[in-house]
Parts: C-alpha cells; structure tokens; sequence
C-alpha cells in the first residue's frame, strides 16, 4: 500500500545526507551544525546530580518553576524585558518543537505564513502539515539583508504568520532597532502573529548587540520568541529550548505541546535552571567565544580560493566557491566531502527558489581547533 504523503516535497534532510557522506569517507565535518568539543563541566555535574537526586519522571508539562523562573530573570538581564514564568515561558524539546508547536497553535488550514529565504529547513514543512502555504520572500542575495517592501507586498488577507530569524541560519545576518520599528509597523493594525527564531541570540560579534523582539514591546506583544539552550550551552543533543510569548498566545501553544511532547527531559531542565541561576556571565561571554574561533577560521580561509562572506553573527561561515568550482552547490558540496573530504551544506536546499547562479557553501565553525585546521589543510589544496 502506497500511503497518501502530506509531505510531498520532503525527503532525507541535506544535513542527513552530507553527514552519511562525511562519515562514509572520513572527511572533516563542517556540515551540520553541532560542536564538537565538550559542554560546561558545571552543566554535566548539575545533570548527573539531578539524575542522583531522583529527578528522573515527568516534569511539569510547562516545564519545571524554577528553570521557567530564571528564564524570566535572563530575559529581564539580556533585554530588559518582564515575562511572567507561569503564563508566558514554556520549555519545549528544543527549538524545533517550538517552532512547530507556535506555528500549528494559530495557523489554520488556507492561510499562510510568510518565510524569509533562504530559511531553516523544518519551517515549511510544519506549515503544510497544518495546512497553510508558505509564502517566500526572498532576502538580499549577497547582504541577506531584508527587503521590507517585498514582505509588504507579500501579506493578503489570508496571512496569519511572519516568520524571521537573527542572528540568521545560514549567512549569519542579524536585524537592527531599525528592521524591527519597520516590521512593527507593517503589521500594526494586522492580526498577524510574529515567530522570531532568535536560537544563536548570544553568538554575535564586533560589538553587536542581539535585537531580541523582547526588546520591542509593541512586537513581543504578538509574537512567539524561540530559544535554544543546545546552541548556547553546547549541547544540541540535549535538545532543550522554549517559547516565550503573551498569555494568550501561550495557551493555545501549550494545547499542541501537551499532545505533541507534554514535557520535556527532566534532569537536564534542572541543569540549566542551576546555570541560569549561578553562572549567568555564560551567554554573557559566549560572542568572544565564538568571535575568537571565526577570526581564527577566516584569517585561514583566506589562504584558500574560498571567499569568506561577512558573519555578524551565529556560527557559520558562508563562502563563495565560485574561484573552485562551477557546479551547482549540492553538487560542489557532495563533490568536496567525497574528493576533498571536507563536509559543507549547500545553500539551494534553505530556498523555495535559489538564486541563478548562486555559488555558496555553508561551513560551521563551532568546532575544536584541531578540526578546523584540519579541514583547513584540505582546503588549501583546492
């Protein structure tokens, strides 16, 4: 029996594929974005203790008070922003579960939600599993900066959503105070429900300063906010993220998390409640962290025939093969993990349509030296 697929267009992810390639033939990882050096001692010692500790059934479904409660000091620390723990943070089974669960909390089968491309890949399919369409608005090509009057454009009376992301999956562009007073005032007057993907929000460089939609009360007053405690501690296999948004639209997010997750795994929410609370210069320092690690990776790059575009933020590096290379990215990107034995992920797969003639690769950073100089090593050769 053939069944009836709701997901037509879906098949194993690039980050799948690339990833089996790279193991196949021994190549250095750049792909997929997971580091590979150890998480905070202080955050494995506070998760083995709450294992000991009998911190082991299910926890609330909204997730335990106290991490909830420091989530909301963080976000009055970080933005200045108040939020009430018990009515408008919810801890999910990361970022994704988020994204899915906002999106099918008030998105009905016919409208549509606007997606800025190139986008994370779990976006559309989320929204067609709720029946909606997604409609693509294309970011700058080079700058991936966002062209407002194109998303202007692009909202009808059966749009329900708008999504975006800063610091941006993949090229690392961040919004500024000015992007977001622009969006506030394209949807002022509109029922229009905001998600801002915000999950690399303490990875940003040069001095920049992450503008959070916490920051914008006119904004966070409709819109989902989505964090990861993966990207910022290390520990993207944990898979541990949350939700923050008004009362109500953390009600009808709550009734889709209850029967999609109900909860989520218990020692680990009681790690980061302690990390929160008693090492709180964590996120504060994880921008030098990474800046350090990316100006290393490009200051190498460029004795390479790849061309490092600019990173504000997140931890990838975008480059330009098109010195190497004249095939289409997921070939080049196939092609170096299997003759080069260096893994990227290609750009097409984040589009509905990429750009003609688009010639860019995507590479993470977020790894140990010693991975990095390796990689580097094949990379010269090119």
């Amino acid at each position: 029996m053939q069944p009836n697929t709701k997901l037509p267009k879906v098949g194993t992810t690039i980050f799948t594929v690339i990833s089996q390639l790279a193991a196949e033939h021994g190549a250095v990882n750049l792909g997929q974005g997971f580091p590979d050096f150890a998480v905070p001692q202080r955050l494995v010692d506070e998760l083995a203790r709450a294992m000991r500790d009998g911190h082991n059934q299910y926890p609330p479904m909204t997730g335990i008070p106290a991490l909830r409660q420091a989530i909301a000091s963080k976000v009055l620390r970080c933005y200045g922003g108040e939020v009430d723990p018990d009515t408008e943070v919810t801890v999910t089974s990361g970022a994704t579960e988020a994204i899915f669960n906002a999106i099918h909390a008030v998105v009905r089968a016919a409208e549509e939600v606007i997606v800025l491309d190139p986008a994370y890949d779990c976006y559309e399919p989320a929204i067609e599993l709720a029946g909606a369409r997604a409609v693509h608005v294309a970011l700058d090509p080079q700058s991936f900066a966002v062209d407002w009057q194109r998303v202007r454009d692009a909202i009808t009376p059966r749009t329900r959503m708008l999504m975006i992301n800063s610091p941006h999956n993949p090229s690392g562009a961040m919004l500024d105070q000015a992007d977001l007073d622009t969006l506030a005032g394209i949807l002022r007057g509109t029922d229009i429900v905001l998600l801002s993907d915000e999950v690399y929000e303490h990875i940003v460089f040069d001095g920049r300063r992450h503008e959070s939609v916490l920051r914008h009360p006119e904004l966070a007053a409709r819109a989902y906010v989505i964090s990861s405690f993966g990207k910022t501690y290390h520990c993207t296999g944990w898979k541990i993220g949350y939700a923050i948004a008004p009362p109500a639209l953390t009600a009808e997010f709550r009734k889709v998390h209850q029967y999609n997750t109900f909860t989520s795994f218990s020692p680990a929410q009681h790690a980061f409640a302690a990390m929160l609370r008693d090492e709180p210069e964590h996120d504060q320092q994880l921008g030098a962290f990474y800046q350090a690690k990316r100006d290393r990776f490009r200051e190498q790059l460029l004795s390479t025939r790849l061309l490092p575009l600019p990173v504000p933020g997140g931890y990838f590096q975008l480059v330009d093969y098109s010195a190497v290379s004249d095939l289409a990215d997921a070939e080049f990107a196939k092609w170096l993990t299997v003759q080069h034995g260096v893994a990227a992920i290609p750009l097409s797969p984040f589009y509905a349509t990429p750009p003609a003639g688009q010639r860019l690769a995507r590479l993470c950073f977020a790894k140990n030296e010693a991975t990095l100089d390796a990689a580097i090593e094949r990379l010269v050769k090119l």
